[in-house]
């Protein structure tokens, strides 16, 4: 495989709710693809199974031509597979650079199993990478307050930096543009674009349309767990399989009724 992730045929049900069905999909190396689609559409449950989260009833995962198909999430970050998530996922009694430095310390053991995390990190080389990525996401400046009174926006900053500090080679984002105001979701559409020139990939679930064709060079979407249409943002944006998905258009709607 060229792709540096992919799934294929992944099936994912839960009970009798089929949440993934045959879902193939790619991501290629150095690229920024969006992953869109309507409302239970599959797309964070796509990312749970990637990322270890779920077990796949079928198909398999395959990262930089290896077969991942049900690794632990921690062998999966070790990997180099990194994500956010929905909801995000910070430890809100610690301060900012103390999230930082377990993030350092879940980096440097491969796999988070350390009983204290900050008495075996925050040595002068991870303090300083901390700061740096604080700084590149805007918010260093908070370093010393708890993570629990940043905004909704200046977490998931956080969580971008906390991902960042293991400098994976896939970062998953899932809705990074979500409930932020518009200049956060600017400066977080700026990041990832410098990243991207950098040579980071990305793969992002978000359903802010204008965020999402704005930045990404790769769209694919998904309607019940499937995959309906894949291509440049501006073909993806058109197609009648996307509207009907989205808005329940079907293709032959402006015919006369008779």
């Amino acid at each position: 495989m060229t792709a540096l992730l992919a799934t294929e045929r992944i099936s994912k049900a839960f009970g009798g709710v089929h949440a993934l069905s045959d879902c193939t999909i790619e991501v290629e190396a150095g690229s920024i693809t969006g992953l869109i689609g309507p409302n239970g559409s599959g797309k964070t449950t796509l990312f749970n199974v990637i990322t270890g989260y779920e077990r796949p009833d079928a198909g398999d995962v395959y990262f930089a031509g290896r077969k991942i198909t049900n690794a632990s999430p921690q062998r999966v970050f070790a990997d180099g597979i990194g994500r956010t998530f929905q909801l995000t996922r910070i430890f809100p009694r610690l301060t900012v650079l103390e999230n930082m430095l377990v993030a350092a310390q879940h980096t440097s053991n491969g796999h988070g199993r350390a009983r204290n995390p900050l008495a075996r990190a925050g040595g002068p080389a991870d303090r300083h990478r901390a700061m740096e990525l604080l700084e590149f996401t805007g918010i260093a400046k908070h370093a010393s307050a708890l993570a629990g009174t940043l905004s909704y926006g200046q977490r998931k900053l956080l969580e971008l930096a906390y991902v960042l500090v293991a400098d994976p080679a896939i970062v998953l984002l899932d809705e990074p543009a979500g409930g932020i105001n518009p200049s956060l979701v600017h400066l977080i559409a700026d990041r990832i674009r410098e990243l991207n020139a950098a040579g980071k990939t990305f793969c992002i679930v978000e359903h802010n349309m204008e965020f999402v064709m704005g930045l990404c060079q790769h769209v694919v979407v998904l309607d019940y767990g499937t995959v309906v249409a894949a291509g440049p943002p501006e073909a993806v944006r058109d197609d009648p399989r996307v509207l009907d998905a989205y808005l329940g258009i079907a293709e032959d709607d402006d015919e006369p009724v008779e």
